[in-house]
C-alpha cells in the first residue's frame, strides 16, 4: 500500500507537521510494508531545514523526519515553494529530494490514502 502525507504548514507555531509526522512513524512502525512518501509543500518546505534548535522537551521536527526517513519513508519538497521562500540553495536535511507539482500529481494518483496536513 501506498500513502502519501502532503504538509501545508510550518514546523513551529501549529502543531501540523507534528501531528502529521506523528502518524508517518506510526505507519512506519506498525505497517512496516506501507510505502509512506512525504510531500513539504508552502511553509510544509521550512521542516526540512537542518539544525533548527526546539527548547528542550519541545518536540523537534528535524528528529521526527529524520525517523521516518530511517524507516524507509521517502521525503519530496516542493521546488517553486524552496524558490519563493528563497530557499532553493540552502543545505536540506539528508535524504530531501527536490520535487516538482507533476512528481506531486503522479503520487497522489499512485497512493491509496493521501493525508493532507
Amino acid at each position: 500500500m501506498k500513502t502519501l502525507i502532503i504538509i501545508n504548514d510550518a514546523p513551529y507555531g501549529t502543531e501540523k507537521a507534528f501531528n502529521a509526522l506523528r502518524i508517518a512513524n506510526q505507519i512506519n512502525k506498525d505497517f512496516p510494508d506501507t510505502e509512506v512518501t512525504i510531500f513539504l509543500i508552502a511553509d510544509g518546505v521550512n521542516c526540512a531545514i537542518p539544525n533548527q534548535h526546539t527548547p528542550n522537551g519541545f518536540y523537534n521536527i528535524e528528529r521526527m523526519l529524520q525517523l521516518s526517513l530511517n524507516k524507509g519513508s521517502k521525503l519530496l519538497l516542493c521546488g517553486s515553494c524552496l524558490e519563493a521562500r528563497g530557499l532553493k540553495e540552502i543545505a536540506l536535511i539528508e535524504k530531501a529530494t527536490i520535487s516538482s507539482m507533476a512528481e506531486l500529481t503522479k503520487t497522489i494518483m499512485e497512493s491509496e490514502k493521501v493525508l493532507t496536513f
